[in-house]
Order: structure tokens, then C-alpha cells, then sequence
């Protein structure tokens, strides 16, 4: 099914390009700076290293804040100004970050940033999903993620890059930079998606009905859980994975190659569940991906017991293992957002702050936990396995590999 607005004139190849774009600048934001931990720890004098994960827990976090405001002000003003207004302010993220004199500071500024785009993951899936939805919308998902792990793919090197000739501070001019460039593409050709009917008032009662709407729907609720938790898995490793490279296997020179390596895992995890989404359906192919990455976590968490660990053996079952979230988190997400056509802006806000925060929490976790092995990194990844599928069979009421239930497809009335 599609809904399009006659207004919209976009390529699909080109709407691609630019929604990944968009929620790129959010990756940008975390991955180019884990290679400047080091740095960033001499420069403003942070005692304990684990503590250099804050820097990522509190864009996080204030991001999935951040979420449960843009929803609802694009629903009622529209996507392309409050997109717009997010692009800017990670913009102005970037160039205060840039100029931070202490840490304390410096984390601030990065809550500060992560409030202010939150829009960028927010509303890229609200426009989305003004357009499409089921099987159709997780394949464009799949597509859009396609290119957005370009970013995570590169972001590492870049920093890297920046560092061998300025300092560390120059990455978030980078970011800046990026952020600017969007901003003009998104400017000069995204059109307006929201359905003039579907529009909502900024009014409490309004909000409260929408996100009750969102948490008593069974289907919505476990795959927006489920997506948290198994977002929460990879968060712990991107919160951890610079000091596992750097400290347990002493292998800081790949660090930007092995980030890659996992990245561009998921990145073909992602091209072909767009190639297979609507052939089998989004439920089928997730399901029988998060059984799998049930597994490879447990053989994960075997691995994590030998005495040297391999490099290469971890490698490639986190890259195994991210390919399977992969397959999980565009499809989990697409199922969480078929029911709510007619309050995507509401609906894509408080799922995405829940996902992130809980997440965000998870990873935060699971980073507190490393004590120089993979142990616990092994550790969460069997938990958030297992909790994600028991909100899966409760979602579905037992039953896992079935069709999308058509009736959820079909548009809504508004709610005013």
C-alpha cells in the first residue's frame, strides 16, 4: 500500500539517498569520534575510561527525549519544517562540541545536540511511513539502512583521518560540515508528506490518547520493546567495542577496519532483507533472524571463555551477530508502525523514545560492565536475545512466522 501526497515529485532512488542521509547525521554523530576516546581522555583529563561511553549515553539519551517532541510538532507544523529545524541544530551541535573546555561540558553539549536532532531519526520514518507501509515500507527501510551504514562503515576512518591531522576537536566541525550539506539537500527538494487530514492539534488530550494508542496496541508495543532490546545489544558493543579492540586484543590500527567489517554486516544483512521482505514478509524474516542471533550469541559467549580469545573468531560472530539485527530492526520497526497510518508523527515519536531509551539504558549497561574481556558484551547479547523473542511470542500471541494481518494496513480516521 501507498499513500502519496500529489505533491511529491522525489525519485524513490533519490528519497532513499536523502532519508538515509538524514538519519546518518545521527551515526555521524557517535561513530566519528570513537577512534578520539584516547585523545579526548588526555585532552580534558577523564579519570576512568569507561566513563568516555557518557559521551555516547548522553546524545542517546537526550536524543530519545528529544524524540517525544518532534512527533508531535511535525504532526501538527508538518515534516519538512521541524526536519529542517533539526538538521540545523545538529549543525550548531556539532560547532558547540567543537569548543567544550572541560568533559562535564562537553557532555553537556552533546545532550544538548542529541535533543535537537532527534528529529533527524524521528521524522525521516514518520515521512516514510506517510508513504508507504508493511512489507513496502520494510523494504525502503531496508534500502534507507542500506545507505545510512555507509556512515558507520566510514565515520571511524574519518575520525581517524581527522586526528592524523588536526585535533580531535576538528571531527565535530565535521559534523557540522555534514549536517550543513543535508540541510541543503533537504531544503531545495523534499516536499511536504504529511496529509493535510492527518494533521493534530498540540493539545495535551490529543497526545495523551495518541501514545496511550501506542501502548495499548499489542502489536505496536512488543516489536517496539523487542527492537529496543536488540537495539540495546548493539549499543553495548559501540559502547565498548573501542576499548575491546584497543585493550583486549591490542589491535587499536584495525579498529577502523574491524568497525567496518561489522557495520558492513548489517549493511548486507539490510540489502537482502530488501530483496526478500516482500516475498516472505517482514515477521518471517525476522523471526528466523533473531532465533539465529540467539545462537551465534551463545557461541559468542563460548568463545569469550578461551584464554586468549581469537581475534578473528570474535570478528566474525559479532558480524554474524549484527547481521542478524540487521534483519530485525527495520522489519521489527515497520511491524511496530503498521498500525498507526493515521498518527505516524505521534506513533514514530514515542516508539522511537522508547526504543532509544531503552536501548541507550542496555548499551549503557552492558559498555559499565567490560572488565578487559568480551564476557559481558557475549553476556548481554544472549539476554537481549531471549527477552526479545518472549515480546515477540507475546506480540503474536505465540505464533511466530506468519503474514502481516491485512486489516492493520488499511488507513485510519484521524484522531482529533
Amino acid at each position: 500500500m501507498s499513500a502519496q501526497t500529489p505533491t511529491f515529485r522525489m525519485h524513490d532512488r533519490e528519497f532513499v539517498a536523502l532519508m538515509a542521509s538524514i538519519m546518518a547525521l545521527n551515526a555521524l554523530a557517535v561513530d566519528a569520534m570513537l577512534p578520539a576516546f584516547p585523545a579526548i581522555r588526555q585532552a580534558l583529563n577523564v579519570a576512568d575510561a569507561n566513563s568516555l561511553q557518557y559521551m555516547i549515553s548522553s546524545y542517546m539519551l537526550a536524543n530519545a527525549v528529544g524524540s517525544l517532541v518532534a512527533g508531535p510538532l511535525s504532526d501538527r507544523y508538518g515534516r519538512r519544517p521541524m526536519l529542517l529545524l533539526s538538521i540545523a541544530f545538529a549543525a550548531l551541535g556539532g560547532l558547540a562540541s567543537a569548543v567544550a573546555p572541560t568533559y562535564p561540558v562537553l557532555l553537556a553539549t552533546r545532550a544538548v545536540h542529541g535533543f535537537f536532532a532527534a528529529g533527524l531519526g524521528v521524522l525521516a520514518v514518520s515521512v516514510i511511513r506517510d508513504r508507504f507501509s508493511g512489507d513496502k515500507m520494510a523494504r525502503l527501510m531496508s534500502l534507507i539502512i542500506i545507505v545510512f551504514l555507509l556512515v558507520p562503515v566510514l565515520a571511524p576512518s574519518i575520525g581517524q583521518l581527522v586526528l592524523q591531522v588536526a585535533s580531535w576537536r576538528e571531527i565535530f566541525h565535521v559534523l557540522a560540515v555534514a549536517a550543513v550539506l543535508v540541510f541543503i539537500w533537504a531544503w531545495r527538494r523534499l516536499p511536504e508528506t504529511l496529509h493535510p487530514e492527518f494533521r493534530q492539534p498540540i493539545a495535551i488530550p490529543v497526545i495523551a490518547r495518541n501514545w496511550l494508542a501506542c501502548t495499548t496496541d499489542r502489536q505496536g508495543m512488543g516489536y517496539m520493546l523487542a527492537a529496543g532490546i536488540m537495539m540495546g545489544g548493539m549499543f553495548g558493543f559501540l559502547n565498548s567495542s573501542q576499548q575491546i579492540f584497543f585493550d583486549v586484543f591490542d589491535a587499536a590500527d584495525i579498529f577502523p577496519i574491524a568497525f567496518a567489517c561489522v557495520a558492513g554486516s548489517m549493511a548486507i544483512a539490510n540489502f537482502s532483507n530488501s530483496r526478500i521482505v516482500e516475498r516472505f514478509g517482514a515477521r518471517r524474516v525476522s523471526h528466523a533472524a533473531l532465533i539465529a542471533f540467539i545462537g551465534f550469541s551463545l557461541l559468542q559467549l563460548g568463545a569469550s571463555q578461551f584464554e586468549p580469545e581469537p581475534m578473528l573468531l570474535f570478528l566474525i560472530l559479532i558480524a554474524f551477530n549484527m547481521g542478524m539485527v540487521g534483519f530485525t530492526g527495520s522489519n521489527f520497526g515497520s511491524i511496530a508502525m503498521e498500525p498507526f497510518g493515521h498518527i505516524a508523527g505521534a506513533a514514530a515519536s514515542f516508539q522511537s523514545f522508547a526504543r532509544m531509551a531503552l536501548a541507550t539504558l542496555i548499551g549503557a549497561m552492558t559498555g559499565q560492565r567490560f572488565d578487559g574481556t568480551t564476557g559481558p558484551l557475549a553476556q548481554g547479547f544472549v539476554v537481549t536475545g531471549l527477552l526479545a523473542l518472549g515480546l515477540v511470542l507475546w506480540a503474536e500471541r505465540g505464533k511466530l512466522f506468519t503474514r502481516p494481518r491485512r486489516a492493520a494496513l488499511r488507513p485510519k480516521a484521524p484522531t482529533h
